[in-house]
């Protein structure tokens, strides 16, 4: 019997990272699928390969690593880009999240961070409760603009591709306006009524 899989979702800079980390501080393994990813680009030669091929452009930077900002260029403005990036990766990510989760064996609970799981069909019927994680807009651009260095207009377009998250997906909605300390208790309350 694998742990239950939680997963922690919301739109960018809400603030997904913060709530894993007390996750991770309270013993519950967590898995990021944006670092997962990425790790699998870096891994996996052929994978970009694929993507090149498929997209019919050169993703690679001069290191011969895939180009990041390559591939967002390609995928940003076109969406059946996208779909095609989607269908060759997301089957990879899940495959590596499951054997990932079957090695957790001594955890009740496992943390799955990803902005996009919940629209995406290939990982219907995973999640035991999904955790919204939310903060007002003005708040999500400031922590975006000053994580990513990025212009209020550049994390602005990151925001409208994003599709809204409806709070009827959540088991448990998490404002992210607060202290570190709310975050605490927020996560532990959950932790506590996921495991009775």
């Amino acid at each position: 019997m694998h742990p239950k899989t939680v997963i922690v979702t919301g739109l960018i800079g809400s603030g997904k990272s913060a709530v894993c980390a007390q996750f991770a501080a309270q013993g519950i393994p967590v898995y990021s699928c944006d670092e997962r990813t990425k790790s699998l680009y870096n891994r996996s030669p052929e994978l970009v390969s694929r993507l090149e091929q498929a997209l019919g452009k050169t993703l690679r930077g001069a290191d011969g690593h895939l180009d990041r900002g390559a591939l967002a260029g390609a995928v940003f403005s076109d969406g059946n880009a996208r779909r095609q990036v989607e269908d060759m990766v997301y089957p990879l990510v899940l495959q590596r999240f499951k054997r990932w989760r079957a090695r957790q064996k001594g955890s009740p609970l496992v943390a799955l961070e990803s902005a996009v799981i919940l629209s995406k069909p290939i990982f219907d019927g995973l999640a035991d409760a999904v955790v919204l994680v939310t903060a007002p807009e003005d708040l999500r651009l400031a922590r975006v603009m000053e994580r990513d260095g990025l212009s209020e207009s550049a994390v602005r377009a990151r925001m409208a591709a994003q599709a809204d998250i409806p709070a009827s997906a959540a088991s448990f909605i998490i404002e992210n306006d607060g202290s570190p300390g709310s975050l605490e208790k927020a996560v532990k309350r959950i932790i506590k009524t996921l495991q009775i």
